[in-house]
């Protein structure tokens, strides 16, 4: 038998999956939930067992592992008879990998700990790849001693995990981080339409930029995506409008400024409402082209 915690994971989609499976390849021990029976015949195919609710899934877990969209389903699996707070066992840790506002976090660890349960924010980046390869960047907020359990299975998800604080600092780090992956897209985007229109070899000016200062994890990521028009989402455009809606909500909470950021959120939030909601991020390329007279497929 193995001496690895139980754990139950609940919300199998883009991430959630290969996150899974790394920790069942590692020998983990995976009970999963989610809402969509194929991605419960993945986790099976993959060794991990299916679950026909939470209630089932997290009964008996020493950890359970959420990741989910936004905060209306964290609540959603969280509360309630079926949730997770009324059929985890006591001494369970919660580990809500999900990106949600600060304050969603700072609710489920003070409610949690009415049930004996305890509760970390260790909200993700790097994105599919980075799912699939284990080198996320995880940003966890809780208590030390609880980061100290959940370290040996984050080291199996990601290579960057650091504690920034109390309950809810690894949201308000995550919701950082998606403004500055969202304005270097769009920065991105704007160069690629600007070299295209004047005539430059699109691949060798991204190579030689990326190899400069200009370069960046985004432009490494995200540079097929723009040579190839290719906006399979690893991330989609309806999701990062989510997250542009906390950080702008977030700073205005403690007074922060983001100009720049303000209007590249008001851009993720045009391409949504043109229809390009479910594409890549990525696909900001597309707003720029059509700002700029191109037409777009």
């Amino acid at each position: 038998m193995s001496n690895l915690p139980k754990i139950a994971w609940i919300g199998l989609g883009i991430m959630g999956s290969p996150m899974s499976e790394n920790l069942i390849k590692a020998g983990y021990d995976v009970t999963g939930f989610t809402l969509e029976q194929d991605k419960l015949d993945r986790l099976t195919a993959a060794g991990g067992t299916a679950a026909k609710s939470i209630a089932e899934a997290v009964k008996d877990a020493d950890v359970v592992v959420t990741m989910v969209p936004a905060s209306p389903q964290v609540e959603a699996i969280a509360y309630g008879p079926d949730g997770i707070l009324e059929n985890a066992k006591s001494g369970a840790l919660i580990i809500d990998m999900s990106s949600i506002t600060p304050q969603t976090s700072v609710d489920l660890a003070k409610n949690a700990k009415e049930k004996g349960i305890r509760v970390i924010d260790a909200p993700v980046s790097g994105g599919e790849a980075g799912a699939i390869e284990a080198v996320l960047s995880i940003m966890v907020g809780g208590e030390q001693a609880d980061f100290d359990t959940a370290k040996p299975i984050l080291d199996t998800l990601g290579k960057t995990i650091v504690l920034c604080g109390p309950h809810g600092s690894g949201q308000t780090v995550k919701a950082a981080n998606q403004l500055i992956v969202a304005v270097n897209i769009q920065a991105c985007a704007e160069a690629v339409v600007f070299l295209e229109k004047s005539g430059v070899d699109l691949k060798a000016a991204l190579d030689v930029l990326n190899g400069g200062l200009a370069g960046s994890t985004v432009l490494t990521r995200k540079k097929d995506n723009f040579l190839n028009r290719d906006f399979k989402p690893g991330f989609r455009i309806d999701l990062h409008h989510k997250d542009m809606g906390i950080v702008t909500d977030a700073a205005r909470n403690v007074g922060a400024s983001l100009p720049v950021g303000g209007v590249v959120a008001q851009l993720v939030a045009s391409l949504r409402a043109q229809g390009d909601g479910g594409l890549d991020h990525s696909a900001l390329l597309r707003a720029v082209e059509r700002l700029s007279g191109q037409q777009v497929a």
